[in-house]
């Protein structure tokens, strides 16, 4: 599968802008965590974009707000796959 770089590139600023403004603060825990666990900067991304994908699909196909209970929950179980 080709990857879409540009998407990439979005969803790793989405997540650059919630360590900047420390919101939710499990994001910045969580890239450290992953990272302090042998993971690459770009792999805990990797990782913690899959939550983030969790919830953009969601708000968009069910018109749903942002569930931040559940994106915290993905990320403090990574690596394991985020649950929907």
């Amino acid at each position: 599968m080709k990857v879409n770089e540009r998407l990439r590139e979005t969803i790793f600023e989405v997540i650059d802008n919630q360590i900047d403004a420390n919101d939710p603060a499990e994001t910045a825990l969580t890239l450290e965590r992953l990272m302090n666990e042998g993971y690459t900067d770009f792999q805990a991304k990797q990782l913690i974009g899959q939550a983030v994908v969790i919830e953009v699909i969601d708000a968009l196909k069910n018109k749903k707000p942002y569930n931040e209970e559940r994106y915290i929950r993905n990320l403090r179980n990574l690596p394991r796959d985020p649950q929907e």
